[in-house]
């Protein structure tokens, strides 16, 4: 990296020498324009502007690092932030362009100069702190369970509704009451003599807060395929939001005290059942790389993390015992899909559950627009975004939406709801959870 560094610094055409950009820019030359990005990026396909493509990004990266465009011009920055995040440009390209890297050191060096929005400071705050972010929370759960949010989404304007929505898109589905035992057969129980994985979880922020019954249930679920749980403490916040935002240093001093949480916890592998935050923490390694005390600590976690469908994929799933007759589509999370390029395993969980009909789900890699705090600082073409989807789901006449990450859950649950759908989003684990009979 120090002679990317160097090189970049020496040439004339670096303005920006020493910035994130700067140190990311050899990334830059390994885009040759071809344009297969363009369809793959929710914004262009939205908004048919060659500015809100990768392509278009990436230029405007290149004028800025030459210093043709400056960190704060405001069509520059309109362009940035319209990015989603959610990669598929990467999934896409045949250059193997590392376009979440530069996106994200892209935001880092503007930040400085042209601040950050309001709303996605104020948000980025409450992560950052602990209390702040319990508090937020539990707030959140108490206005849940007064099913005010149900009420009000039909309601309000849009703006208010959405919110409440999400909010209300959270409540825990009774899935057992749906599940008919069809056997009594017990699953497999491990040899003395083969010692049992250990697994670590990611409790997570916003699934800690909101989704606790999926976080009861990969608990339940991991524990069920021969898995040996040991608890993490002290871990908090994965950084995903800050990293996106460009809050660079935030970032890292979250991953920082994950990397010692983890460390601590001794486990063969972590467990996350949150797409967004498993992509964040398989990057560990690439966000410390430059920290002599955190890089190899760092990397080491990283090799340690995998997505929840990943980690069962390596042993079965064992399948259920229960049949839940439930017709259910996949929408797979982009940071699943693009970031991890973990596609099959999910798909393997939800075909471990007896009776559960998978409907394909058509433009399923097209990212659903909640992309983290997106929703909530570019709620117009978030909107844009979604549509399609709700169409396509709308199209498939499935009932439930499997999806692995809480915003996804909450946007596109927000998204059904207000438009009047009586299919409902839940995450792939409770699914196979509930095809496991208690006491089994």
């Amino acid at each position: 990296m120090s002679s990317v560094m160097n090189s970049v610094a020496d040439s004339p055409k670096c303005a920006l020498p020493g910035t994130p950009l700067a140190l990311a820019s050899k990334g830059l030359d390994a885009c040759v324009h071809c344009g297969f990005c363009l369809q793959a990026c929710p914004t262009y396909v939205n908004l048919e502007d060659e500015n809100d493509s990768p392509r278009g990004r990436l230029v405007l990266m290149r004028r800025m690092l030459e210093g043709d465009i400056a960190l704060d011009d405001p069509t520059a920055a309109q362009h940035m932030d319209r990015c989603l995040g959610c990669r598929a440009c990467e999934t896409a390209c045949p250059s193997g362009v590392p376009y979440g890297d530069l996106l994200e050191a892209t935001r880092a060096t503007m930040a400085p100069v042209r601040g950050v929005p309001f709303v996605a400071r104020a948000v980025l705050a409450v992560f950052k702190y602990p209390l702040l972010l319990r508090t937020a929370l539990l707030g959140a759960r108490l206005f849940r369970a007064t099913r005010l949010p149900h009420l009000l989404a039909p309601l309000l304007p849009a703006r208010l509704a959405f919110p409440m929505a999400m909010i209300a898109s959270t409540t825990p589905a009774n899935l057992r009451a749906r599940a008919v035992p069809t056997t009594s057969s017990h699953p497999p129980v491990l040899p003395p003599s083969t010692p049992a994985t250990t697994a670590t979880c990611l409790t997570g922020c916003v699934m800690s807060g909101l989704f606790s019954h999926v976080n009861d249930a990969t608990e339940r679920v991991l524990a069920h395929n021969g898995f040996a749980l040991r608890t993490t403490r002290a871990q908090g916040c994965c950084g995903a939001l800050h990293a996106h935002a460009g809050d660079l240093d935030s970032a890292r001093a979250l991953a920082r005290i994950n990397v010692a949480a983890f460390e601590q916890s001794g486990a063969d592998v972590i467990a996350v059942n949150s797409a967004g935050c498993g992509a964040m923490l398989k990057q560990y390694g690439h966000l410390l790389h430059d920290d002599p005390a955190w890089a190899a600590r760092a990397e080491r976690v990283s090799a340690r993390t995998r997505d929840i469908s990943e980690l069962l994929a390596t042993v079965g799933p064992i399948a259920g015992t229960a049949s839940v007759a439930l017709r259910v589509t996949h929408d797979p999370p982009c940071h699943q899909m693009h970031a991890q390029r973990v596609v099959s395993p999910p798909l393997a969980v939800l075909r471990a559950i007896p009776g559960l009909s998978l409907i394909p789900l058509e433009d399923a890699d097209q990212c659903c627009g909640s992309a983290g705090i997106y929703n909530l600082v570019e709620p117009d073409t978030s909107d844009a975004v979604l549509a399609p989807k709700l169409a396509r789901i709308a199209e498939s006449g499935a009932d439930w939406v499997a999806t692995g990450n809480p915003g996804c859950m909450m946007q596109i649950g927000a998204g059904l709801l207000r438009s009047g759908s009586r299919a409902r989003v839940v995450h792939p684990i409770e699914l196979l959870d509930a095809s496991y009979e208690r006491g089994a």
